[in-house]
């Protein structure tokens, strides 16, 4: 794809030259940069011109998927718009040193959800947790029903969440995302997403969908209500997932002490409740029995009554939960959150530690 066909492509948003964002992040120094993954470095910079504070993207050059999260992240985020989504301000491309990828983005003051939920210096309240959870839901209802486009965003978890001085939840990092064009479902050659979103169908099918996101968007209201990661590996090389512990406890009906300990039982019971049981509808292995968003967020906003759950965990088709497994089984828990185990016994059933 040429840049001037990316150009065409794009409203909104503008492209600066590479000297204005070398500027605006004293060149690129280290002690600018917010964070770095896989994707490349984020760093902090001031736009005199426009008077902003932004986060740049300085996508890596190296990654034989860079061009394709680059020209994904321009051309469908820049036709969105949404409180719930971070705002593309403008990218650059093809004048700097080595052909730099950048992306320009509203800076979002708090950082990301996960910072926060796993930070032990800070503490979520349930109102500001409940929050989010609504309006990653609203973000997620305006990708799937609301825009021109049906847009798949195929990441969805705590680290792709940021929060504003407000604690408005924004929804970004848009690299994997997808339109689907057939209403319905969307092709890829390879599963996409991070290890403990994803949902287990397309790990054998490579095939993603609203209903991909939605699974995504259960896994991320259970981590929210309980403070915990949705896949570890044990020290013994056992694999623990978030879903299938909290199902354990539903069954048990004791799903209230899947709860964060953190929050020292300032919640409301109703809220967590819905939360949990919203996240377990979400995130159930067929994806036929997930609601649609809209669905969803109904029950979590009290417009709608809670969902009938199946009193046990649901099996899962076997051919694909081996693949589930066989992906789980090399993961480990990056997120710092506490391990999830469950023990059998006739005094102590269930627990979460």
């Amino acid at each position: 794809m040429e840049v001037i066909e990316l150009e065409q492509g794009t409203t909104g948003p503008r492209r600066f030259s590479y000297e204005e964002l070398a500027a605006a992040t004293n060149n690129f120094s280290d002690d600018r940069k917010l964070g770095e993954g896989g994707f490349g470095s984020l760093y902090r910079g001031f736009l005199e011109d426009l008077n902003l504070d932004v986060a740049i993207k300085r996508v890596s050059k190296t990654s034989p998927q860079g061009w394709n999260e680059f020209t994904s992240e321009v051309r469908i985020i820049s036709r969105l718009r949404h409180r719930n989504l971070v705002l593309l301000v403008g990218w650059c491309y093809g004048d700097g040193d080595g052909d730099d990828l950048l992306l320009v983005y509203e800076l979002v003051r708090n950082g990301s959800v996960d910072g926060h939920l796993y930070n032990p210096n800070k503490k979520l309240t349930w109102r500001v947790r409940y929050q989010i959870v609504l309006g990653l839901g609203s973000a997620l209802l305006y990708l799937h029903q609301e825009t021109e486009l049906c847009v798949v965003h195929r990441d969805v978890k705590p680290s792709n969440v940021t929060l504003d001085t407000s604690f408005t939840a924004k929804l970004g990092d848009f690299g994997l995302a997808s339109v689907i064009e057939d209403g319905r479902r969307s092709r890829t050659t390879a599963a996409a997403g991070t290890t403990g979103y994803v949902d287990p169908e397309c790990l054998n099918t490579g095939r993603t969908s609203v209903e991909s996101d939605v699974y995504s968007f259960g896994v991320v209201l259970l981590e929210i209500a309980c403070g915990r990661c949705p896949v570890v590996t044990l020290p013994n090389g056992s694999t623990v997932h978030l879903v299938q512990r909290v199902w354990e406890l539903h069954e048990a009906g004791r799903v209230l002490e899947a709860a964060d300990p953190r929050l020292d039982g300032e919640y409301s019971v109703q809220e967590v409740e819905r939360v949990l049981a919203v996240g377990l509808w979400c995130a159930h292995p067929d994806r036929n029995q997930r609601p649609d968003i809209r669905h969803a967020l109904n029950v979590l906003r009290f417009d709608a009554p809670l969902p009938i759950l199946p009193a046990k965990f649901p099996a899962v088709v076997a051919h694909i939960q081996h693949v589930a497994n066989a992906l789980f089984d090399s993961a480990t828990s990056s997120c710092g959150a506490p391990v999830i185990s469950a023990a059998d016994s006739n005094d102590r059933g269930i627990e979460l530690v």
